[in-house]
């Protein structure tokens, strides 16, 4: 299941992805207006070239924040496989030990009995 953590990551990038769209468009609308026939108008591209210019920035703050989060995500950090484990193989050794002192006490005990 997502943590609330990832979904807001994931709708961040979402975001992200909608203003790479609007961008894309900012710049096509320039593009388009260049090469208007009767000549461009300057107030439009300077609109949209400052929009273009801030939404980069947004896009690129934003994506650098992500990128620094994932950085940091650790999704096996409270894992407790690796102890579980350990101790179930020493649970195993100290059952192998307790077996070996149960056949040396037996062997004792066989000793003793024929002296």
């Amino acid at each position: 299941m997502d943590s609330p953590t990832q979904n807001t990551s994931l709708r961040r990038l979402q975001n992200v992805e909608k203003r790479i769209v609007r961008v894309l468009e900012l710049a096509g609308g320039v593009m388009d207006e260049l090469a208007n026939p009767t000549g461009p108008r300057k107030e439009f591209i300077n609109n949209h070239c400052r929009e273009f210019m801030k939404m980069i920035k947004d896009i690129q703050v934003t994506l650098r924040d992500e990128i620094k989060s994932a950085c940091e995500y650790r999704p096996f950090e409270k894992c407790d496989y690796s102890s579980r484990i350990s101790n179930e193989i020493c649970c195993k050794k100290l059952e192998y030990v307790l077996s070996q002192l149960d056949a040396m006490k037996q062997t004792i005990d066989e000793y003793q009995a024929t002296i």
